[in-house]
């Protein structure tokens, strides 16, 4: 029996913890300062990070503490340049003390995060400690974000 939850994603058997892991509750980093302590806690516990750009093929390795030290400040920059907000509220983890799943949000791309108006808009980055896996998503990737991440991944 399938979960309509997770109609959002291509769904094959090998996928299923992960789509379950990302359909399942999450956190909503409101503040700045919250995002300060995320990617704190994010530092801490360095290894074993994947990151994947949703509608694209995810690489199944995980990043160097260096990369994922310059993904961190890569993203966090563009959030907070393109978000112009005074809080946060387009990062959202699994669990905020002991996080292994981040889902990000383009600030160009909200949409409805929360899924409430029954059309959900998908992370534009997700974050994990387990390996990631294709999420479809057919919206078409803006030349910024592609370029954004080629330059940091290839």
């Amino acid at each position: 029996m399938s979960n309509p939850g997770l109609r959002m994603f291509e769904v094959s058997a090998m996928n299923h913890d992960f789509l379950k892991s990302m359909d399942g509750t999450f956190h909503g980093i409101l503040q700045w300062v919250d995002l300060d302590k995320l990617w704190g806690r994010v530092r801490e516990d360095g290894e074993g990070w994947y990151v994947s750009l949703v509608g694209t093929e995810p690489v199944q390795k995980t990043l160097t503490v260096a990369e994922l030290e310059t993904f961190i400040i890569e993203v966090d920059s563009l959030l907070r340049r393109d978000h112009q907000y005074h809080y946060c509220g387009i990062v959202y983890v699994d669990d905020p003390a002991l996080p292994s799943l981040i889902k990000i949000y383009d600030p160009n791309n909200v949409g409805n995060s929360c899924g409430c108006s029954g059309v959900r808009t998908l992370p534009r980055w997700v974050l994990s400690k387990m390996p990631p896996v294709l999420i479809e998503d057919h919206a078409p990737l803006p030349g910024n974000r592609r370029h954004w991440w080629q330059k940091m991944f290839g």
